[in-house]
């Protein structure tokens, strides 16, 4: 239990304690007039005969007393058995507690979580704009910066390495080993091959293949002289060294300057018939599985899920660790971007807005019984005697007006009857 929580409950317990401090109070204020009015009426029926004007006080004081026990009996009905006399249609609150709280709930999903009221309530208020101005303000980016990174270090905190590696891994054999290779790569590189983009490729390698072959004449000299006969003469492998670079050259040259080479076609060919046996041929396609297998072993998958991981988890630690990082200033000034936007731009703000209203209109219709039903079983779960004094310590207080209204409204009711009917009758 954290410290917020326990503040909470002491708070709780303390406004209990003044309630009923108060309830008390009002009780006590209550039974005084209601004993006020008894020695009033007491003194007044001695002395009637003495005075008769004291009828009038009697009268006033009967009717007092009447009304203070009429309301008493009333308020006390509600929570308990007045006097502990099982009297009918008394303790209500206790004996009827389950349909109080099926009938509170009823109440509050129909009047209160309606998908229409919802919805007109979240549109008077006008959210993204208000929304909007807070994440604009200096203080709304910095504020979800600290709870956003409060909230990854305790993701990480709460995160395990090895579980959280192992579904990296699971994802990766998943998403990248189980499937075949062979018929993905030959369908993109029948695409590639099919809009010529391999052709820069080539002319990349013809390009390198040229000015290796002219960077190395001698290289091609030294070959063909190693690969001839030892009774042919030197003069002999150099001239034939030099024609067999020249013409080396040439080929390249012409492989070079010739985008329809034939040379050019063949490895369009090739690449294509490549790219079908790939998607195709059986055995190519247990070729393209055997290199896969034998570039993304166990070991590698294993390695490249903890790299991964450890990789991600050093970053976001580093950024949010750092209020200055690059990561945190560009995730604040994105903050601050978007209220800027939704304070200014009229269209997202009724996007934002709508989206937010059926959002709130969905939740309340799909789970408005449910959220009643909250209602409904806590109080189906109380005690009778504990939700009587819950509801009582919460309206007792200006029931006990009820009752002092009541000595009040009788007296002068009791007044005005006795006056009349001296008046009428003599």
């Amino acid at each position: 239990m954290n410290s917020s929580t326990v503040a909470a409950g002491v708070g709780q317990r303390n406004g209990d304690a003044e309630k009923a401090a108060a309830l008390r109070r009002m009780k006590s204020v209550a039974l005084a007039l209601l004993i006020a009015m008894a020695v009033v009426f007491t003194a007044a029926f001695a002395l009637q005969r003495q005075y008769p004007w004291m009828e009038y006080v009697r009268a006033a004081a009967e009717g007092g007393m009447v009304g203070a026990l009429a309301d008493w009996f009333a308020v006390t009905a509600l929570f308990k058995y007045p006097m502990g006399l099982k009297i009918p249609h008394t303790a209500i609150i206790p004996r009827r507690k389950d349909q109080i709280g099926a009938s509170l709930g009823e109440f509050v999903e129909t009047n209160f979580l309606s998908e229409q009221v919802v919805q007109e309530k979240l549109a008077s208020v006008d959210i993204a704009r208000k929304a909007g101005k807070w994440l604009a303000s200096p203080g709304g980016p910095e504020r979800i910066a600290k709870e956003g990174s409060a909230l990854i270090r305790g993701a990480f905190t709460v995160l395990n390495d090895d579980d959280v590696q192992a579904v990296i891994e699971g994802m990766v054999r998943k998403h990248l080993l189980t499937p075949p290779w062979g018929p993905p790569v030959g369908r993109m590189a029948e695409r590639i091959f099919a809009d010529g983009h391999h052709h820069k490729l080539v002319d990349l390698l013809v390009d390198r293949a040229a000015d290796w072959v002219e960077a190395n004449h001698s290289t091609v000299n030294r070959l063909v002289s190693d690969r001839s006969p030892l009774w042919v003469p030197s003069f002999v492998d150099d001239i034939v060294g030099d024609r067999v670079y020249n013409e080396i050259a040439k080929f390249i040259r012409a492989v070079q300057q010739d985008p329809d080479h034939q040379v050019r076609q063949s490895i369009d060919t090739y690449l294509g018939d490549l790219a079908q046996d790939l998607q195709h041929d059986p055995a190519m396609i247990a070729r393209a599985e055997a290199i896969k297998t034998q570039v993304l072993g166990d070991p590698e998958v294993r390695e490249l899920a903890s790299r991964t991981w450890g990789t991600i988890k050093d970053a976001l630690l580093t950024a949010v660790d750092d209020p200055d990082s690059e990561l945190t200033q560009r995730f604040k000034s994105a903050v601050r971007d978007f209220g800027s936007r939704l304070v200014s731009d009229d269209e997202l703000a009724g996007k934002v807005n709508a989206w937010i209203g059926d959002a709130a209109g969905y939740l309340v219709k799909t789970y408005r019984s449910d959220i009643a039903g909250v209602i409904t079983d806590t109080v189906a779960r109380w005690d009778a005697e504990e939700t009587s004094q819950k509801i009582e310590l919460q309206v007792g207080k200006d029931l006990q007006y009820i009752r002092i209204n009541g000595t009040v409204v009788g007296s002068l009711a009791g007044l005005a009857i006795f006056a009349v009917a001296h008046l009428v009758f003599g």
